[in-house]
């Protein structure tokens, strides 16, 4: 009797500590932080909660994104109803730029062997405010964004116990460190080789959440559940890229313009339309400078109408121009973003400008060329009069026989040269 009360006892113990430890709820992030990975994570913390989760972990390794969705994930962190732990995986994984702040707003912040997080200097798309210390209107914005990216990371880190001066020369110095010096200087809480080495760690650890009640962790042997990405959100988040997006607009432009010029072609006015819709589809989700998509679509503009018309160059120059300031401010990313880096617009925009320099230089030399059919391909020919030419009468070109009409007196057999075509009389002069 009392070997079954002990057994039950422990059975009950096995079971209740089983319930306490429940699961573990891993958002993988391994992508740069963008509207789609912004929506994806805070879906992942309302759907884990729902779970009834022990804790949240978001496993992470992101360059950084968009300042907009990275303040979206801060704010679904910060309002969630359990512990969301940031855990910088797997090895040679980073958190950069936005991916700092991220890892600042968690309630615990872990790291992986061979990992680094830093280098959060809030910076600009190629070109756009905020890049170098050029005086003027841009240094200005650049240390309003400055400033405010200081402010938010170091009210992030003191709010969570971490070591805000480091934070703060993330931002200001985009100094980086390795998962040692993080733990070791206070950035983060722990090193965790893996996700049950992690659960195993945060077991019994208290923490306090932002509405400022305490919580203790119970993860030690809890089952780990990982949310996933659909098929459609790992779609969208490749096409939020900038360059991406930027890319598929321009060749679905490419097509198109190639259909049009040779109906019936197909293929490229397919896979034009299919990469323009797809690339707008990207951009639909990124901050857009309407102003630049506007400039580069002028720049279309101007090289369609430079091949139509005789302008020798002078439409597709101005069309350069349009081309690189529209590439150039495509985007309106503000602090912390990732996008077309200034290289990949001077080749885009090098290409774009020799393509259709060559298309112009094409249709010059067409329009120079001599008719190679038709009545006018007869002018500049010599042929020989067949009868007295005073001033009318017959003379045989291209091996055929023609009416003519000369200028002066042409006897038979002399060579004449062909001057114009009336109809179908040739008007000729004695050949040189």
């Amino acid at each position: 009797m009392k070997a079954a009360l002990l057994a039950a006892l422990v059975f009950l113990a096995t079971a209740a500590s089983a319930s306490a430890a429940g699961q573990v709820d891993v958002i993988p992030l391994h992508a740069a932080i963008n509207p789609i990975t912004a929506n994806y994570v805070t879906n992942g913390l309302q759907q884990a909660a729902q779970n009834g989760a022990a804790a949240a972990v978001i496993e992470m390794d992101t360059p950084g994104g968009l300042d907009s969705a990275m303040r979206q994930i801060v704010r679904a962190m910060s309002s969630s109803s359990l512990p969301v732990v940031v855990y910088v995986a797997p090895s040679g994984a980073r958190a950069g730029s936005a991916g700092v702040f991220i890892t600042m707003a968690s309630d615990v912040a872990a790291m992986a062997p061979n990992t680094n997080i830093g280098a959060a200097h809030p910076v600009f798309l190629s070109g756009g405010p905020g890049q170098g210390n050029a005086p003027g209107q841009d240094s200005v914005e650049a240390t309003k964004v400055l400033n405010d990216s200081v402010a938010y990371i170091r009210a992030l880190a003191e709010g969570h116990g971490r070591n805000a001066d480091w934070a703060e020369k993330a931002v200001r110095e985009s100094v980086s460190v390795s998962n040692q010096q993080a733990v070791e200087q206070g950035i983060v809480e722990l090193q965790a080789s893996n996700l049950a080495d992690l659960a195993a760690k945060l077991d019994g650890r208290a923490i306090k959440r932002p509405d400022g009640t305490m919580l203790e962790l119970r993860t030690a042997g809890a089952a780990i559940n990982r949310i996933q990405m659909s098929p459609f959100e790992e779609v969208m988040s490749l096409l939020a890229d900038p360059t991406v997006a930027y890319l598929l607009m321009l060749v679905g432009v490419y097509g198109i313009i190639f259909e049009l010029s040779a109906p019936g072609a197909i293929l490229p006015g397919v896979l034009g339309g299919l990469a323009l819709i797809l690339g707008l589809l990207g951009l639909g989700t990124l901050p857009v400078n309407y102003a630049g998509l506007a400039l580069i679509g002028f720049s279309f503009l101007l090289f369609v109408a430079d091949v139509k018309m005789p302008t020798h160059g002078i439409l597709t120059a101005g069309g350069v121009i349009s081309f690189l300031l529209g590439s150039l401010a495509l985007f309106n990313t503000g602090s912390g973003a990732t996008g077309i880096s200034l290289p990949v617009v001077m080749a885009v925009t090098v290409v774009t400008a020799a393509f259709f320099a060559t298309i112009i230089r094409i249709g010059v030399r067409a329009r120079k060329a001599r008719p190679v059919t038709g009545a006018d391909e007869l002018v500049g020919k010599v042929g020989e009069a067949r009868s007295d030419l005073n001033p009318d009468g017959r003379v045989l070109v291209n091996g055929e026989w023609w009416r003519a009409s000369a200028q002066e007196p042409v006897e038979a057999g002399a060579k004449v040269e062909v001057v114009d075509v009336k109809g179908l009389i040739l008007l000729v002069k004695r050949a040189a």
